[in-house]
């Protein structure tokens, strides 16, 4: 089996490491992120047998590369890239790290350079090339560069003569000063292009046949005949990962799906006709809707609603696996953003909503995990999912929170109120598919607000429930910006609603955007 090209990128604390990673993934490019202390060497000598590695990006920062404490690569491993002829990317930090190491010189200021900035681009540099000479680009640096290295060459300046790029192409070594990888950097896309296909020569893509091979290859070496436990929701990720698994060791996966009331309408009918009737998995159903609607009871505060559903999860999934015996592994449909999260330069990000869809299950399960899908981004999850032949319907469902519809009823919780949500947000999504709206919309769903508002209903007064609906447009998740719906459909849908679902007498549109607002309510 070929090996597969890996990019990868060391994390010195910028806020857009992420997204250098997102911006390789999307040009079919398979990178990784790892702190910025990795141990180059022993890492790549380790990943030799499956990955060519192809290059390292040096990632942004909040630091002064002149300051004692500021993180840095060593010298010695950066001599061994140059020796290895493994082409380096410095950007922004990475690029003052570059110079620092390599005797430039560069000084640092209390003025951060901030924003756009047009640059003008001379000479025959690679990284630019088919790339206007003037471009604007994003920039966010406190240091500057003076003078480059030994061997380097500046290959543009701003309008105020700072350096914004170098190059030493004998040792493969380039630098930035810019962000390519945000949307506001002209022709970013092009020159992380330029450095990955004509600087690097990537040539073996991230290809999701190959992934499946190998992944299927790996978890029957891993699991051998022993028992593996995957609690199967019926999202994206815990699909995937489920069908993957039994595609490897087949019933030797068993599946718990548990009900705890707070899903779609139907969803739980859904997720058993589709994996224990059509594809046959090993599937345990469990309805918990009861326990989980006790222990809900007369709880309105947010994240006292996300701690006890994850921990009644808990409960339910434990005593569920002590029925079956000799288990060895859990399943879990990690993806690579929260992995990231959890291994970056910062550590995981300061909480703004607590989530139980990562890790979670009690040390004392003495299982060990299997997290067949942490190297992929959300996108590239779907595209194997749809090469596993999951239906296409199924895959592309709009992102659904963990705790359920719990968070979308900004009230206590009770059976009357879900049923009420659940039957809006089924008229929401159904019309939403007749107009073809539903594909170009990344995330919608009806809230259910605290609030009740006189209305009149045929010639009666009515004191009823709003519905808030909620429709963003985004790539990530990490910001979005709410759809423009023609006013045509808003007065259809608000009609068929409070037409259709008795207790309803008011729809009202969000129109707020990620930042500020989050795209969730709670």
């Amino acid at each position: 089996m070929k090996k597969t090209d890996l990019i990868l990128i060391l994390d010195f604390g910028s806020q857009y490491t992420q997204l250098i990673a997102r911006r390789t993934r999307e040009l079919k490019v398979y990178s990784e992120i790892h702190p910025y202390n990795l141990k180059l060497k022993s890492y790549i000598k380790e990943k030799s047998g499956l990955y060519n590695v192809k290059a390292v990006i040096l990632s942004g920062g909040p630091s002064s590369v002149v300051s004692k404490d500021s993180p840095k690569i060593s010298k010695a491993d950066l001599d061994f890239l140059i020796k290895s002829k493994i082409p380096v990317l410095g950007i922004c930090y990475g690029m003052q790290l570059l110079c620092h190491l390599l005797k430039g010189k560069l000084h640092s200021s209390e003025q951060r350079q901030y924003g756009h900035t047009k640059i003008y681009v001379f000479g025959d540099s690679l990284l630019f090339a088919g790339i206007s000479s003037q471009i604007n680009v994003w920039m966010s640096h406190g240091d500057s560069i003076d003078s480059v290295p030994e061997k380097f060459k500046p290959t543009s300046k701003s309008i105020n003569s700072v350096i914004c790029s170098m190059e030493s192409e004998k040792q493969k070594l380039y630098g930035l000063q810019f962000h390519p990888e945000v949307h506001h950097t002209e022709s970013g896309r092009s020159i992380l292009y330029n450095f990955l296909f004509k600087i690097c020569n990537v040539r073996n893509l991230f290809e999701p046949e190959s992934f499946i091979e190998a992944k299927t290859e790996e978890i029957k070496n891993t699991v051998k005949k022993n028992k593996v436990l995957l609690a199967l929701s019926g999202g994206v990720d815990s699909s995937v990962a489920a069908i993957l698994v039994h595609n490897a060791i087949g019933d030797n996966l068993i599946c718990i799906h548990i009900d705890n009331g707070l899903m779609r309408k139907d969803e739980s009918r859904k997720v058993l006709e589709l994996f224990k009737t059509h594809f046959r998995l090993n599937l345990n159903f469990v309805n918990a809707s009861e326990i989980f609607l006790g222990k809900l009871k007369g709880v309105t505060d947010p994240e006292k609603k996300r701690k006890i559903i994850g921990k009644t999860f808990i409960e339910v999934f434990e005593k569920e696996a002590k029925k079956i015996k000799d288990v060895k592994y859990l399943v879990q449909g990690t993806l690579y953003p929260d992995v990231i999260e959890s291994v970056s330069f910062k550590g995981p990000s300061s909480t703004i909503k607590s989530h139980h869809n990562v890790g979670g299950l009690p040390d004392k399960m003495k299982l060990k995990l299997i997290e067949p899908l942490r190297e992929l981004f959300k996108d590239e999850v779907r595209d194997i999912g749809l090469k596993l032949g999951i239906p296409r319907n199924f895959i592309f469902r709009h992102p659904f929170p963990g705790p359920g519809l719990a968070i979308r009823i900004m009230s206590d919780i009770s059976r009357d109120k879900l049923t009420l949500l659940k039957e809006v947000d089924d008229i929401y999504i159904t019309e939403l598919k007749k107009f073809n709206l539903y594909d170009k919309i990344w995330q919608a769903f009806a809230v259910l607000l605290p609030v009740q508002t006189v209305g009149v209903m045929g010639d009666e007064r009515s004191y009823e429930n709003v519905i808030a609906l909620r429709a963003v447009r985004s790539t990530d998740g990490m910001t979005a910006d709410f759809f423009h719906f023609e006013k045509e459909f808003l007065t259809h849908i608000s009609n068929k609603i409070i037409n259709s679902v008795k207790g309803v007498n008011r729809v009202v549109y969000d129109i707020s955007s990620k930042p500020p607002a989050t795209i969730e309510w709670e």
